[in-house]
């Protein structure tokens, strides 16, 4: 077996050895020493690496624009950060996702990563600094306290685009079912009781609409994300970087990504400030919420499936039980609603971390990236599953939903502009105390004729209501 070979580097602490072939240093060896938390690295997120590597870029190119760096270094670290953005050495990137030191070991690891490929790019050695080195050149103009929530800003943008691309999917099947469904008629309920008739249609199709809202609160909220604090260094005052930075800065990390920033207004306040990673982690929570609704309501509909509602049928995923034989579980519904509560427990920390926030930084600002990052690899993930293992395979028992419907006490509502209010009155209190159904004491009354009371009943009329809103 092959030794592994180490070179030398120091810092502030002292030496330190990093592995030879690695483009990381000393200040992110530390970082693989000190924090083994989330045990989730950097590069087990591609878009954080990506989004770092768009940042860094831009702080190169403006700092060539302003004279601060020479073309000859500056095309090596621009080549270096163009490498990462297409996929190259995300290995390197190792830094736990919970660490502390408010993201300087996030930075410090892109810092090494470009400035050793940059070294070599220009026919030297890693850790030969002297002619491109992780703070003169690849922090130049830079915080980790600019870097690091710019970062986080990217990359969330960048999440939320796919996020939308899964829940669009999840909502074109719910419609598909609404559209396959449309013409069996089941009844409505609140509080869990009978209410009126309806589709099994309407339902699905008012899954997807409930859905379909949360897209344009998503972008609204994303949209927070697009104020960045590039070249307020450590506290937003601009402190060692060329006049004109914040501006040019944002103005090249449009260009590179295709998505407009703009400049904070008042750098001191943007800094610290983690208002947008609120707002947007409520939105995520909304959707959450919303999804999780959903299962639930799946979950009630395929009780049974003797003893239960039995309306729909979930395709079987797993046998249900070590002891009862039969038995199958809605296991999609339920992992789904598990994935919510993460969110949902999720924001409560983002909250907590934004309001732990103390005079011109937050430090809290790892935990808030790893939830939310968190939140757009689960909610995605949980998304494909309820819709390619679940959604799309359900099934409707349209008897079933018929004979409900029948034997209900209220469609006696639906029927109470035909036969009148006392009527209907009569009929359900009959219905309650024989346990006849509605339906046959209507005809058995001769209130209304069948032809009369199926179309009454039908689909078409139940999808008056849609007819309403056109």
């Amino acid at each position: 077996m092959e030794e592994k070979k180490f070179r030398v580097e120091s810092d502030l602490l002292g030496e330190l050895q990093v592995p030879e072939e690695a483009y990381y240093g000393v200040q992110t060896q530390r970082a693989i020493n000190n924090y083994h938390i989330s045990r989730k690295r950097m590069c087990d997120y591609p878009d954080y690496v990506v989004a770092i590597a768009y940042v860094k870029l831009a702080a190169v190119e403006t700092n060539r624009q302003l004279g601060e760096i020479s073309d000859e270094v500056a095309d090596a670290m621009a080549q270096a950060c163009r490498e990462i953005i297409a996929g190259k050495m995300h290995e390197n990137f190792v830094t736990d996702m919970v660490q502390g030191g408010a993201g300087t070991s996030v930075n410090m690891n892109a810092n090494e990563v470009i400035a050793n490929r940059a070294c070599e790019i220009m026919g030297h050695k890693k850790g030969e600094f002297q002619y491109c080195a992780p703070n003169d050149h690849a922090n130049c103009g830079q915080s980790t306290n600019d870097v690091y929530p710019t970062t986080i800003r990217l990359t969330l943008i960048l999440l939320n685009k796919k996020l939308i691309e899964h829940l669009n999917l999840l909502i074109d099947a719910f419609r598909k079912k609404g559209e396959e469904f449309k013409n069996v008629i089941k009844m409505g309920r609140t509080q869990l009781q009978d209410a009126v008739p309806m589709t099994s249609g309407q339902e699905f199709n008012a899954f997807a609409n409930t859905l379909e809202e949360e897209i344009a609160n998503l972008n609204r909220n994303a949209a927070l994300l697009h104020e960045i604090n590039m070249g307020g260094t450590a506290i937003g005052t601009g402190l060692n970087a060329a006049p004109g930075f914040p501006k040019i800065c944002a103005q090249k990390l449009s260009e590179l990504t295709g998505m407009e920033f703009v400049a904070g207004t008042d750098l001191v306040e943007a800094t610290p400030d983690t208002g947008a990673y609120v707002s947007y982690s409520s939105a995520l929570k909304r959707l959450a919420v919303k999804l999780s609704k959903i299962c639930n309501d799946l979950r009630l509909l395929a009780s049974g499936p003797r003893c239960g509602l039995n309306e729909i049928n979930l395709p079987p995923m797993a046998p249900g039980s070590s002891i009862m034989p039969g038995k199958v579980n809605p296991v999609i519904p339920e992992v789904t609603n598990q994935t919510c509560f993460k969110v949902i427990g999720n924001d409560t920390t983002i909250m907590i971390a934004a309001e732990a926030g103390q005079l011109q930084l937050n430090v809290m600002e790892p935990i808030i990236t790893e939830c939310l990052i968190e939140d757009l690899t689960w909610l995605p993930n949980a998304m494909d599953t309820l819709r390619e293992k679940c959604i799309d395979g359900i099934t409707v028992n349209k008897e079933r939903c018929l004979e409900m419907v029948k034997h209900s006490i209220g469609i006696v509502t639906a029927l109470n502009p035909y036969i009148g209010y006392k009527n209907s009155t009569k009929i359900a209190k009959e219905a309650l105390e024989t346990g006849g159904s509605v339906y046959d004491l209507v005809l058995d009354h001769k209130l209304l004729s069948k032809e009369k009371l199926d179309a009454i009943l039908s689909p078409e009329h139940m999808l008056k209501s849609e007819e309403l809103v056109k």
